[in-house]
């Protein structure tokens, strides 16, 4: 059986990883969030970033990519991701439906509030102060935001929380450089 694994941050567009096919998919009943800290990617601890969990929301839908593990990579794709994700991600299986074609099950990594991590909601303008000063061995919080927002506007994906917040990074941004 295909193992397909659902990227809706990071994975959208920096998969690093082994795959035979990649695919736009989404899920039903979730919407993305910028509600997770991150102290080992994009930001360091005492100093985190904010990166993408999902949170249920009837009637919404959330965009990513979908994509299928061979067998024989399985357990290193696997390995890789969970290192990737270790900073309060936990493995979730849920459905995932192509444009055209009927749902998949796939895994999906979510950071939920009861881990360590967990920053929850906050006002956009204060997760924009937070991003803008971010940044860890991944590069900036303000690249993961831009570079988010740049892929699900290229898939044509709708996503209000994620292209809000990159117009105020981008606003505030280009103010303190000129």
């Amino acid at each position: 059986m295909a193992l397909w694994i659902f990227g809706y941050g990071s994975l959208v567009w920096r998969p690093s990883l082994d795959f035979v096919e990649r695919r736009e998919a989404f899920i039903e009943g979730w919407t993305r969030r910028f509600w997770q800290g991150s102290t080992d990617h994009r930001g360091v601890p005492g100093g985190p970033g904010r990166v993408v969990t999902l949170v249920p929301s009837k009637g919404e839908r959330c965009w990513g990519i979908a994509y299928r593990i061979a067998h024989a990579h399985r357990d290193e794709v696997m390995a890789l991701l969970d290192h990737r994700e270790q900073g309060g991600y936990d493995r979730v299986e849920m459905q995932m439906q192509f444009r055209s074609e009927p749902s998949v099950a796939g895994l999906v990594y979510v950071a939920t509030q009861d881990n360590p991590n967990y920053l929850g909601p906050a006002e956009l303008a204060d997760i924009a102060t937070q991003v803008l000063g971010a940044s860890g061995p991944s590069g900036s919080n303000v690249e993961y935001v831009t570079k988010l927002a740049s892929a699900l506007r290229e898939m044509g994906a709708r996503d209000e929380h994620v292209f809000e917040l990159a117009r105020i990074v981008a606003r505030r941004a280009a103010s303190s450089a000129g």
